[in-house]
């Protein structure tokens, strides 16, 4: 197997594919030899980055494999499902010792509290659910460590993301990953024109029982790790704990009310429900109630049966559109996509409204649509590309 960013042929890939590539244009697409093309590998100590570096090394490239501390120094090393800290990072060096590539590990703590932590708190605070993962991608691993990439001189930077990078007649496009189960590019959706041109995903065209296989072939120990399934920061998945310590006084009590506007209790802070949510409300009635909306600046949780969660429209903001080059944003009023409004849905179709700022109107309504999540597009004509994508703003006109 060579490193293409194309769709990869079935079948397993086998160690023994993984020979130089003959071509003039190497496997990443460079018109010079892998042994002339420097490549930082993006290494979080999982088994996904670590295969990367892996068939880097073993196609013959200049590899130096980059991890990045995000918090706590260290405090995490025995917390099963975090990463970038802790046992994670003194994974990623013992693989690279076992590769023989220069290993670096950089201390961004303090930009990913800025970037990332911050906002997670204040979207939380503000009654919205955030993905924390997209603004990591967005805001430090596509921006200040592509940087640093650059800074090292290597021609492109590598991550273990299942998403494929597609040549295309306008240059590279993002497409979905070869296995659904898998795919990664709900969260890649900010990745700009400029980011894709310079990031490889070798292992887009896999699934990753391929990757676990090549894993172990390689000898690396990672390949039985576990995948983290949390967010990083948060290991415990209580949401609520971490915000409390980063902005702590400022969660208020509040009315639970009905969307009829019958008050049924009371609440702790808005911070413990989200859109969606129908257990551990507190209050008890003959019917099945739903978080419909949180009024953070009312401090207000309001409920209703689950048809009150059905949102055919929807308003974004920060629109990232990766798609055809565009003369003005209202060129794309009434353009068919797919949109996709959780990580855990498929894609379903809908129209985009761009006269008076973004806005989508969907076919059929979806539920548990929330401020903070994004919304991606897809090119309803070819279903694997990304267009790009925004976040939630608000439900309604």
């Amino acid at each position: 197997m060579t490193l293409h960013d194309t769709p990869a042929p079935t079948g397993a890939p086998t160690l023994n594919s993984l020979s130089l590539n003959s071509l003039a244009l190497n496997s990443l697409g460079f018109a010079k030899p892998p042994g002339e093309t420097r490549v930082v590998a993006a290494m979080s100590g999982g088994v996904d980055s670590s295969v990367v570096a892996a068939l880097l090394k073993r196609d013959g490239y200049d590899v130096i494999g980059v991890t990045l501390q995000l918090y706590d120094h260290g405090a995490a090393v025995n917390k099963p499902g975090a990463c970038c800290a802790g046992q994670d990072i003194h994974d990623a060096r013992r693989v690279a010792d076992r590769l023989g590539i220069p290993h670096y590990v950089l201390d961004y703590e303090s930009r990913f509290r800025d970037a990332v932590m911050d906002d997670f708190a204040d979207s939380y605070l503000a009654g919205e659910t955030p993905i924390p993962c997209v603004k990591c991608n967005q805001n430090v691993k596509f921006k200040d460590l592509l940087a640093l990439a650059r800074d090292l001189g290597a021609d492109c930077m590598a991550t273990g993301h299942y998403v494929q990078r597609v040549m295309g007649p306008a240059g590279p496009e993002l497409h979905r990953a070869h296995d659904p189960a898998r795919d990664q590019s709900y969260f890649l959706f900010a990745t700009t024109r400029a980011q894709l041109d310079y990031l490889r995903f070798p292992l887009g065209g896999m699934p990753k029982s391929d990757t676990r296989a090549l894993a172990a072939e390689f000898g690396l120990e990672v390949a039985d790790k576990p995948d983290s399934q949390d967010i990083c920061f948060v290991p415990s998945g209580k949401y609520a704990d971490v915000v409390a310590k980063l902005r702590p006084g400022a969660i208020d009590p509040g009315d639970i009310v009905h969307v009829d506007g019958r008050v049924m209790g009371r609440h702790d802070g808005v911070i413990h429900f989200t859109v969606g949510q129908r257990r551990g409300l507190g209050v008890a009635t003959g019917e099945p109630l739903f978080v419909v909306k949180l009024d953070a600046e009312n401090r207000r949780v309001i409920v209703g049966p689950r048809e009150a969660l059905a949102v055919k429209r929807f308003a974004l903001r920060e629109v990232n559109w990766i798609g055809e080059t565009l003369d003005r944003e209202d060129d794309l009023h009434g353009r068919r996509v797919l949109v996709r409004v959780r990580s855990t849905r498929p894609p379903v179709p809908g129209t985009l409204d761009t006269r008076a700022g973004w806005f989508v109107d969907l076919d059929a309504a979806e539920e548990g649509v929330a401020p903070g999540q994004a919304a991606v597009f897809y090119d309803a004509d070819a279903p694997a590309r990304v267009l790009g994508g925004g976040w939630i703003a608000r439900t309604g006109s």
